[in-house]
């Protein structure tokens, strides 16, 4: 029961979307449909409003941290692993928007702090460095996910690894698009044009 518990803690507080309703808060409409039409902060950075999108990223950290932390105060590891999976598919397919969301990738930088910092540290490392280096969200984004999976048994956290590759997985299967417009070299990039 307690890792039901953590997975249904892990959901909703995934599931909240906060870009859409930020954007709507700030008179800015459905963030959905601009750019990407997707709810996470790199679409609303296309607002034009980089506070709003910045909030965006803050609060999809937090929803990806806060329940993992819960959890592992109060029922242990297997449950911090639960409601880690469980925030990420809250994100990306949340019930209040007809299960679509975004696809997660600020939201697993919360999970990762969450079940350990160095994961987290590794995650946002990796996450910052490729978005400095080639400006791709898409790429920055698996690239640190993809990181804080391998860097788990390497770190000394094996028990979260397959929770980390399964959300890995996941996130790459969601940026399937991106992947294809990266290999066509043609990817928007952060602050370029759509």
């Amino acid at each position: 029961m307690q890792v039901l518990y953590a997975a249904l803690l892990g959901y909703l507080i995934g599931s909240i979307p906060f870009g859409l309703l930020l954007t709507k808060a700030a008179g800015m409409g459905d963030v959905r449909r601009i750019g990407s039409g997707n709810i996470g902060a790199t679409n609303v950075l296309r607002t034009g409003n980089k506070g709003l999108a910045a909030a965006t990223l803050l609060l999809d950290l937090a929803k990806g941290f806060a329940p993992v932390a819960i959890a592992g105060q109060l029922w242990g590891e297997v449950a911090m692993a639960f409601a880690a999976g469980a925030a990420v598919l809250g994100h990306c397919f949340p019930v209040w928007l007809g299960f679509k969301g975004g696809k997660g990738v600020a939201t697993n930088a919360g999970v990762a702090f969450g079940l350990a910092w160095p994961l987290g540290l590794v995650y946002a490392l990796i996450w910052l460095s490729v978005l400095a280096i080639f400006r791709i969200s898409s790429l920055a984004g698996m690239a640190a996910v993809v990181a804080a999976a391998a860097a788990a048994p390497l770190f000394g956290y094996p028990e979260f690894f397959p929770v980390l590759g399964a959300i890995a997985l996941l996130i790459i299967y969601l940026h399937r698009a991106n992947i294809a417009r990266l290999m066509r070299g043609d990817e928007p990039k952060v602050g370029g044009k759509e």
